[in-house]
């Protein structure tokens, strides 16, 4: 009997075929994961897109609306300022405050890649120049309707005054005269003359005396009497001295002069004095007058005169 053995051919043709058959599904496999994979990271990627689109376009879209609230506020203020001079006053004096507040709302806004937050802090902006525009406006109101009371309280007082000048004066010469009796009533009185001749000695000591041969010079004195309408402050007094021919003494060491007098027209007068009056008080004056002559016997008069009018008078008698 003979043996029969199987084909080497055969015997190892089956084993490959399945090997190939396998690696074909492993890459079918893979390349179908691959493409899953691809889609789901392109499906990833669109979705990411999408988001970032969105986002883009909600900041793209707060930019815009806070671009044009800060827009509207500034027109308001420009609308307001053109008709309210008062406003467009206060405004240009706070200039430095609002270009502070434009050019920080224009780096957050004027930015490449402006983020929530910068929107955010934008629109504080904005409602800080809306509330600034509200005080301005409150500012104004206070301040007009001040000036409406102003206007009001000069009014009223311009009524009064109108109807204490119609009282007072009804018509110009009326008021005129009351201004000329305050004048006159306003002029000095002076009483109590003392004039008195004063001998110089030697050792420098003074005597009174009444010797016109011995009078070295007239020591003359006399109250201003209180007058309740004359202001305080500096009076001046003309003094006129006449020796006993009616004379009146000049000299340029007293600094004599002439002067226009309401009741006696240009006189001449000796000298004048200043003197410092406390309203609704007398005051004592006391002066000395010297003449270069000689004085001589007889009766030497003093007249002062005080805005324009004779005030008093006093007379020595030298022997």
């Amino acid at each position: 009997m003979s043996t029969h053995y199987p084909e080497s051919g055969n015997y190892s043709s089956a084993p490959k075929k399945d090997n190939k058959n396998t690696i074909i599904i492993l890459l079918a496999i893979a390349l179908v994961g691959s493409w899953i994979y691809f889609m789901y990271a392109k499906s990833q990627a669109t979705a990411v897109i999408i988001e970032k689109d969105a986002q883009y376009a909600t900041l793209d879209s707060a930019k815009n609306n806070v671009q044009k609230e800060f827009d509207d506020a500034i027109v308001r203020l420009d609308e307001m300022t053109a008709t309210n001079n008062g406003l467009d006053s206060l405004v240009k004096t706070r200039d430095n405050e609002l270009g502070i507040l434009k050019s920080k709302f224009k780096s957050l806004v004027g930015k490449q890649n402006a983020t929530s937050a910068d929107l955010a802090e934008a629109r504080k902006l904005v409602s800080e120049l809306n509330g600034r525009i509200d005080d301005y406006v409150k500012e104004i109101e206070r301040l007009q309707g001040e000036n409406i009371q102003l206007t009001a309280d000069k009014n009223k007082l311009t009524g009064e005054n109108k109807n204490l000048s119609t009282n007072l004066a009804i018509t110009e010469s009326a008021k005129k005269e009351a201004e000329d009796k305050v004048d006159v009533g306003s002029t000095l009185h002076a009483s109590g003359f003392n004039i008195l001749g004063i001998n110089e000695r030697g050792s420098g000591k003074e005597k009174n005396t009444t010797s016109a041969r011995r009078a070295d010079k007239l020591r003359v004195s006399f109250n201003l009497d209180e007058n309740r309408i004359a202001v305080s402050g500096l009076k001046q007094l003309f003094i006129i001295a006449k020796d006993p021919s009616g004379k009146v003494i000049k000299e340029e060491a007293l600094a004599s002069g002439t002067i226009n007098t309401r009741q006696d027209g240009q006189v001449d007068f000796t000298t004048k004095l200043d003197v410092d009056y406390k309203q609704s008080e007398a005051k004592f004056v006391s002066f000395d007058l010297r003449q270069g002559d000689k004085y001589t016997k007889g009766n030497y008069s003093i007249v002062v005169y005080q805005n324009g009018f004779k005030i008093g008078e006093g007379i020595a008698i030298l022997k």
